[in-house]
């Protein structure tokens, strides 16, 4: 009862109707609880200090949402890598690709799109069905009415399974809508209980309402960064829980469920608040890492004002063609192949398709850094 109930249906089933936010009884903030409040709060607070000494910080938010947008998107079943995307991104076509891929660029759009939306619009329903219809737009899960709630009734199960042996059926649509207007409420309370927590349950309760035919989980790691955005506790995006929630998915899931089950919201805070202090150290490290790899580069590059715009740009995108460099530094393109080739002799760039025409370059030094925290991230889930 504390975090709803389940209510049988007149198909034969049972579905969960959601209590409204905050808990009651509320949150008991033992020791345990207390502790890792207190540590993701000092983490997250580094992250965003160390963000705001980044050169050009808006280059470098770009690969985090693209590495979010990935691991976001295998959390549901993609194929896609990072190297996919960012190859996607030069030629703008499939070729041997996994098709998902543009299921990724739609989820990086989304998020752009819903962080300048929040410079005019508060987080709410509205905005949350804007985004969705960004995420699905011409995509797979596209037949399911992007941007609108739901008017039927969904559930989560294996594949294959109908209502009845589903293992979680969220509200049937008139209680949904009722469950999402309580949310939204809860969503504009800014004072009543600290951010973290406040940002966890509102996460946890947007998944147990389930509003869309499709994409509920992604919205639903969207909306934690937005609402850390929109509350200034970062101020620049770089918080992302994905590579967490993949690496320990079967306790993601299982700690959701404990709360419909068992009203447990504690294991579920402790659980998500463990994953911010992790991703938060995670990403100030990396973010220190880039400063470093930056200098180190600029400094080889400092007799040449063109190479080091090229370098810049290398930090947005990673993955480049002579065309694009062009573009890049202004250039006629004789003069852009030669500063590709001077940034290969120094180690910087290497060409990956081993072709004569239509040449790639991969800025490898700086991937490195993202490939590591994917790696780190499934050296975690072992051991678990």
């Amino acid at each position: 009862m504390r975090s709803g109930r389940y209510i049988n249906q007149s198909g034969g089933y049972r579905a969960f109707i959601p209590a409204p936010l905050p808990p009651n009884p509320p949150i008991r903030m033992d020791k345990d609880l207390t502790c890792l409040l207190s540590d993701s709060d000092r983490a997250l607070g580094r992250l965003d200090g160390v963000a705001s000494i980044l050169p050009n910080p808006d280059m470098f938010v770009a690969m985090y949402v693209r590495q979010e947008a990935v691991l976001s998107s295998q959390i549901e079943g993609t194929q896609s890598t990072l190297e996919d995307v960012l190859e996607f991104e030069v030629e703008r076509k499939i070729n041997d690709r996994p098709k998902d891929v543009e299921e990724i660029v739609n989820y990086v759009k989304a998020m752009n799109f819903g962080l300048s939306r929040l410079k005019k619009l508060p987080l709410s329903l509205r905005l949350i069905r804007e985004i969705h219809g960004e995420l699905l737009q011409g995509v797979r899960g596209g037949e399911h009415k992007p941007g609108q709630f739901r008017h039927s009734q969904n559930y989560i199960g294996p594949l294959g399974c109908n209502l009845n042996d589903a293992d979680f059926v969220p509200p049937p649509p008139y209680e949904m809508n009722k469950a999402l207007g309580g949310l939204e409420k809860f969503l504009h309370d800014r004072s009543s209980m600290p951010h973290l927590i406040h940002c966890g349950l509102a996460h946890a309760q947007f998944e147990t309402i389930h509003p869309f035919l499709d994409g509920n989980g992604r919205i639903g790691r969207l909306l934690i960064t937005f609402l850390l955005c929109e509350r200034d506790i970062l101020h620049r995006p770089l918080l992302y829980l994905s590579y967490y929630l993949k690496a320990h998915r079967t306790q993601y899931y299982d700690r959701l469920m404990a709360i419909r089950n068992e009203g447990d919201w504690e294991g579920w805070l402790k659980f998500f608040l463990r994953g911010v202090y992790e991703v938060s150290l995670a990403a100030t490290d990396i973010s220190r890492e880039i400063i470093k790899l930056r200098d180190q580069h600029h400094q080889s590059l400092s007799g040449s004002a063109n190479a080091l715009k090229l370098l810049d740009y290398l930090f947005e995108q990673p993955v480049i063609s002579v065309r694009m460099a062009e573009k890049c530094v202004g250039c006629s393109y004789g003069t852009a192949n030669d500063l590709i080739w001077y940034l290969e002799k120094r180690g910087i760039l290497r060409e990956i398709t081993g072709r004569q025409r239509d040449r790639r370059f991969r800025y490898d030094h700086y991937l490195q850094l993202f490939d590591r925290q994917v790696l780190r991230g499934s050296a975690d889930s072992e051991e678990a």
